[in-house]
């Protein structure tokens, strides 16, 4: 679904939501999974969906624990109706004492659930079980009263193949959720009545007998195009910038040594990189051992207007995912007139056909050589800073979630 000239969400949401209305519906989200004080790609498709659909009027009631009433405060998200699923007491035991219990928190609270409206959204923001679980008991219950859209952002691959890039207890947390999707995927398959993935690559692993090919989104996701428009320009002091989770599927073990390989020809290249992660440290202690510590620079987890002072104060982006399904991050930089250097990875050819140089998987020496070019092409890096501007801008946030409310809608 897609529409066109979209100048403020409320100006457009009547004409989409002709079935499903604030004085019919309510949108119960269900994020009892958000942890920590980081924010992912699911966690932002929630809360800009939830900031846009409780602003023209909808009933919108979010589920979650401390941690995630806590990120939408921290993302100023209003407008909506909070529940607190509370599973602070098992924190301190760690981080499956705490995931165990929100299940069990969730599960117990969606067979207390009551609803007053004849028609229901429930939105499982993950195919985590403390969110889906207690989505599925809901439809269960209410059955043609509830529709049922689950959010399966990442199916992640076989970490028992040879070739998988997951070791040691990084392994076994992989193995532990893919075993866990060998249970979520078939139930969401059987039960949902409609399922937001990720990309068009994942579309296809969903649609099935029941499931229309109308019936399974590929939400991509979205960003602020405004806020950028609004700054001015800056000095740049950075040569490029990451930003992303310090995690394995994200490659920031590779972009260490990329960036080593781009000091190689240019010593005093400056690297950014915003974010955290599992393996802050590990790619700290690498940054040292190499010597780049004044080549590369971690300025922990940035959000809002400043992290768009740290990508107008860079001349590239840098996207070294090694296992991925899309991903916002980068886009926010490409808005800004920023390149972008990735693998070629096939679920980002469609989510970046332009403004994003695709380096064959998973040469670094192939990967330093387009950052290299871009620093050292004006021309070409002008052709591709303006491909990276008009791919961005169809990722408006206002724009997106109205046409995710006009499919939930309907």
């Amino acid at each position: 679904m897609c529409i066109k000239g979209v100048n403020t969400f409320q100006k457009n949401n009547s004409e989409l939501a002709s079935s499903a209305t604030p004085s019919n519906c309510s949108i119960h989200i269900i994020a009892n999974a958000a942890f920590g004080t980081g924010i992912s790609g699911g966690d932002r498709i929630f809360i800009e969906c939830a900031r846009r659909w409780g602003a023209t009027g909808f009933n919108v009631c979010i589920y979650s624990s401390e941690d995630g009433l806590e990120m939408c405060k921290r993302n100023k998200l209003s407008d909506v109706k909070y529940i607190c699923w509370s599973a602070s007491k098992f924190k301190k035991f760690g981080f499956f004492s705490s995931y165990s219990y929100r299940v069990f928190k969730g599960c117990k609270a969606a067979l207390r659930l009551t609803f007053n409206d004849k028609k229901n959204i429930v939105y499982s923001a993950s195919d985590f079980w403390p969110d889906f679980l207690p989505a599925l008991i809901l439809k269960l219950r209410f059955r043609k009263r509830v529709k049922w859209v689950a959010g399966f952002y990442l199916l992640l691959p076989n970490p028992f193949r040879r070739d998988s890039f997951y070791s040691g207890s990084r392994r076994l947390k992989a193995i532990m959720y893919f075993l866990s999707q060998k249970i979520s995927y078939p139930i969401v398959l059987s039960h949902a009545d409609m399922i937001f993935v990720t990309n068009d690559l994942d579309r296809q692993k969903f649609v099935n007998k029941r499931l229309s090919p109308e019936s399974v989104v590929a939400v991509k996701g979205g960003i602020d195009t405004k806020t950028p428009l609004k700054l001015p320009n800056y000095q740049k002091l950075f040569d490029a910038i990451f930003i992303g989770r310090l995690c394995l599927e994200k490659g920031v073990r590779e972009l260490v040594d990329i960036w080593e390989k781009v000091c190689q020809e240019k010593p005093a290249a400056k690297l950014a990189v915003l974010g955290d992660g599992p393996l802050k440290d590990e790619v700290i202690e690498k940054i040292n051992k190499k010597g780049l510590s004044h080549n590369i620079k971690l300025f922990g987890f940035i959000d809002g207007i400043k992290k768009f002072e740290y990508i107008k104060q860079s001349k590239i982006v840098l996207h070294p995912s090694i296992i991925d399904s899309g991903g916002m991050a980068a886009c926010e930089a490409m808005i800004c007139g920023l390149p972008g250097v990735s693998f070629d990875i096939p679920a980002l050819r469609s989510y970046y056909p332009k403004g994003m140089i695709k380096t064959p998987c998973y040469s670094l020496d192939k990967f330093a050589n387009n950052i290299l070019k871009l620093l050292n092409d004006s021309d070409f890096y002008k052709k591709v800073s303006n491909d990276a501007v008009h791919c961005a801008m169809d990722w408006d946030w206002d724009k997106r979630c109205a046409e995710l409310l006009g499919a939930i809608s309907t």
